[in-house]
């Protein structure tokens, strides 16, 4: 299920894309985009427009941002 159109114009976003492991945050201060592949320690601005971004919108899942800050490895692993 998509992430809902909803959560971005309600505040930051965080989207979780486990089958690529890779994760979102989305500032809705701003409209900027960043991701963070499981186990980097930083993350890099992406445009909105990424492909890999749009597809996390489309099948990847909400998250919070205490599991985006300190995702380790892919959770399909544990």
């Amino acid at each position: 299920m998509p992430v809902p159109s909803e959560a971005f114009r309600a505040g930051d976003v965080y989207i979780d894309f486990p089958q690529e492991q890779v994760m979102f945050h989305y500032v809705h201060v701003g409209g900027k985009v960043f991701r963070r592949f499981y186990g980097e320690q930083g993350e890099v601005e992406v445009p909105y427009t990424s492909n890999l971004f749009r597809e996390a919108e489309r099948i990847g899942v909400v998250t919070t941002a205490e599991r985006y800050n300190n995702v380790k490895r892919s959770p399909l692993l544990r």
